[in-house]
């Protein structure tokens, strides 16, 4: 799997249950959210802008970039209502060779610090992907999976500056209809 594939079956709108274990005093946390996920092409403006604003002297171009995806989290009460663009994220996939399997992850804003980043991704032969992240304060990493083509599993880790981490567990469902949510 390239990511470009694994962005394409992952485009839709997902329900998440998340549990948050935290390793210092702060109690533990459990919650449910959606994430809305759109594949981007490579010639889509926000994937340039990124291209341009991550790379240093042509470093990065949507030349070299395979595409990329939007991904927009709300609170799962939310409901109906249209995402907040302020809780989205772009990714550009900026692939090692021409088997996909490896690469570079331009983000517009990290999960863990609200900052531009570069992550490193592979794919394992088991087919999880994982992504690691260097941020300025911060180190994380995230591993995904599929069960199914509905159903997949990420779990992540945080480590943070003062050693203080924090570990994630989400089970997402795709959403095809309200009863599916059941």
């Amino acid at each position: 799997m390239t990511m470009m594939d694994f962005f394409r079956k992952s485009e839709g709108i997902w329900f998440i249950h998340r549990t948050v274990h935290h390793f210092d005093a702060v109690k533990d946390e459990s919650g449910e959210s959606k994430i809305h996920i759109k594949v981007l092409p490579r010639n889509d403006q926000r994937v340039k802008n990124i291209c341009e604003a991550q790379g240093r002297e042509g470093q990065f171009s949507e030349a070299i970039a395979s595409g990329g995806a939007s991904f927009m989290w709300q609170a799962h009460e939310e409901g109906g209502q249209e995402p907040n663009p302020d809780q989205a994220a772009i990714l550009v996939d900026i692939p090692d060779d021409q088997t996909g399997r490896s690469g570079k992850l331009l983000r517009n804003q990290g999960y863990v610090e609200k900052i531009p980043v570069i992550s490193r991704y592979w794919f394992g032969q088991d087919g999880i992907l994982t992504i690691d992240t260097e941020y300025d304060n911060n180190q994380g990493q995230e591993r995904c999976w599929f069960i199914t083509d509905d159903f997949r599993v990420r779990v992540s880790t945080i480590r943070m500056m003062n050693g203080v981490y924090l570990m994630t567990y989400c089970s997402e469902r795709r959403y095809l209809s309200d009863a599916s949510l059941l």
